[in-house]
C-alpha cells in the first residue's frame, strides 16, 4: 500500500463510491436536493418554537455583549 496522500485519498474515494453504490435507491444520498424535503417539517411544533426562541435570546445577548464591549474603558496601563 502506498503512503502518498494522493494514493490514500484515491483509495478512500473508491471505498466511498463502493459504499454509496450499495445504498438503496431511495436513500437520502441518492438525491442531492433531498434536504428540501425537510423544509417545514417542524412548523407548528411547540418544542421547535421554544428552541428557536432560546436561540434568539442567546443571539440577542451576544449582540448586546459585543455592542457593549467597544464601550468599556481600556484597562489601565501597568505602572
Amino acid at each position: 500500500m502506498s503512503n502518498t496522500l494522493e494514493d490514500r485519498v484515491r483509495a478512500l474515494e473508491q471505498q466511498m463510491r463502493t459504499v454509496i453504490g450499495k445504498l438503496p435507491p431511495d436513500s437520502p444520498t441518492a438525491d442531492p436536493q433531498d434536504w428540501r424535503k425537510s423544509l417545514g417539517m417542524f412548523d407548528g411544533h411547540s418544542q421547535m418554537k421554544a428552541i428557536d426562541q432560546e436561540g434568539e435570546r442567546i443571539r440577542q445577548a451576544e449582540r448586546e455583549q459585543a455592542a457593549n464591549a467597544g464601550r468599556e474603558a481600556p484597562p489601565p496601563r501597568g505602572e
